[in-house]
């Protein structure tokens, strides 16, 4: 079998509701690239990459010529076995993990197709029929997430990530954190996230300010040496995200003590490949996982819920349904929120199929 073509397009993904985050981030209208790699067997294997602005070393704008300049390593090459091929396009284009990764997700797509097997399959075997998710609360007024908690509390959720430092008020953060916390009551998991954009005085004042609640810190500061500052001064979790994009960082991490769960990203690490290692890793050290990615649809979604079915349950703390936080749905049978609850396709490969109609025309073809 042999790699015929690629195609890519461009999709606007839409926020249901605009997404605030620390730092100047938001999420309103993002774009998602979406690749096809087609085999002169007429199996094709599909793959998304969908970076948030201004918050990784990523931009949809650098897909499309990273797919051109890996096009002399793809032309005619086996698909079936994705670390073969990532290996020789890792030595042919270094860097560039996030636009890899759509690239990854498509290989493993084909190579499960040809044995005809679900992703979770090949990935570690199923471990679990489904998991729990999280829901991520934009950072606007308190009382206005108080009321985002209590709606997906009532859809089954039980796991909720509260956004802070978008207005830059730490007595604000405090409040979400406290009344998001009080709102869904004492079982649930219930964590602040920064996305490094606080500084290390202002984590630890809100951190010192809800010491007496279960309350988790993720990703306060830039750099783990803060984060580290934040914990010892604070005595709260911390969850790894940004900092963590490869096994050498999640090590450090885990040296430092500040990984007491972290965000495995597909594409952060460069697609299944790389994160399966990350997976993996975690297994080792002993950290709790949230199996997602940066933002994305369909495609992202199920790769991510293949791995997240493939692997132990007692160290998968959520995964992520990140197409329920946007429009359209590039796959009508991509996986979907049930009480709370995310589970895989059961087809071969992704279990998924694009809806050619909703991506319109390519914006690249390489033959």
């Amino acid at each position: 079998m042999k790699i015929t073509s690629l195609k890519l397009w461009n999709v606007p993904l839409t926020s249901h509701e605009a997404y605030y985050m620390a730092d100047g981030k938001t999420c309103d209208t993002v774009t998602s690239v979406i690749i096809a790699l087609e085999t002169d067997a007429g199996i094709t294997g599909w793959g998304e990459v969908c970076p948030i602005p201004h918050y990784l070393a990523a931009y949809a704008g650098g897909v499309a010529p990273a797919m051109e300049e890996l096009w002399p390593v793809l032309c005619g090459a086996d698909p079936v076995g994705p670390e073969a091929v990532m290996a020789k396009a890792n030595g042919w284009l270094i860097g560039h993990e996030y636009a890899k990764s759509a690239l990854d997700i498509a290989l493993w797509d084909i190579t499960g197709k040809v044995a005809n097997m679900p992703l979770y399959t090949l990935l570690g075997g199923r471990r679990q029929v489904d998991m729990p998710l999280y829901h991520s609360i934009t950072c606007i007024a308190p009382e206005e997430m108080v009321k985002i908690a209590r709606d997906a509390q009532d859809k089954g959720m039980t796991q909720f990530q509260v956004k802070l430092g978008a207005d830059n008020n730490w007595e604000a953060d405090v409040a979400r954190l406290r009344m998001v916390r009080e709102e869904v009551g004492s079982v649930p998991l219930v964590y602040g996230d920064w996305n490094c954009g606080a500084t290390s005085l202002d984590a630890i004042r809100v951190g010192r300010a809800v010491q007496d609640l279960d309350i988790m810190l993720e990703q306060p500061c830039a750099t783990m040496e803060d984060c580290k500052r934040v914990k010892d001064a604070t005595h709260l979790p911390m969850k790894m995200d940004e900092n963590a994009h490869d096994t050498a960082s999640m090590l450090k991490a885990h040296q430092l003590g500040v990984m007491d769960a972290v965000a495995i990203k597909l594409s952060k690490f460069g697609g299944l490949s790389a994160s399966r290692t990350a997976r993996d890793l975690c297994l080792h050290l002993g950290a709790r996982m949230c199996v997602e990615d940066t933002w994305g649809s369909d495609i992202t979604t199920a790769a991510l819920s293949h791995l997240g079915a493939s692997t132990d349950p007692k160290r998968v703390m959520n995964v992520c349904d990140l197409s329920g936080y946007v429009a359209p749905h590039v796959a009508p049978d991509g996986p979907k929120r049930e009480n709370g609850r995310l589970a895989p396709p059961e087809g071969a490969g992704l279990g998924i199929t694009p809806d050619l109609g909703v991506l319109g025309a390519p914006a690249l073809e390489l033959e």
